[in-house]
């Protein structure tokens, strides 16, 4: 996906209740209450549910995922995940 292609435009990727696992390091933006701005929330290869499903300036899908393990429900972009039910070698980038 091209960084100025709109999501909305398709259906989501993932869906409500798919496991997913985390691409790239996850850390606290300044939106989740709690933790500190720039504390790591979720590492490469956590694996969490989707739990809902919200959209970011009327262009991206923000996947809502329940990581079991912290707790957290932190809210994602398509590009940080994958799908942790398919067995394909994962696409992880180290940022």
């Amino acid at each position: 996906m091209q960084r100025d292609e709109i999501e909305l435009n398709s259906q989501p990727i993932f869906e409500i209740g798919q496991k997913v696992r985390v691409k790239k390091l996850i850390k606290n933006d300044g939106t989740f209450p709690g933790r500190e701005i720039g504390e790591v929330l979720a590492k490469i290869g956590d694996v969490g549910y989707v739990s809902s499903i919200g959209t970011f300036l009327q262009a991206y899908y923000i996947y809502a995922v329940h990581f079991l393990e912290t707790g957290y429900i932190i809210g994602c972009r398509t590009r940080e995940l994958e799908s942790a039910e398919e067995k394909h070698e994962s696409n992880v980038t180290h940022e």
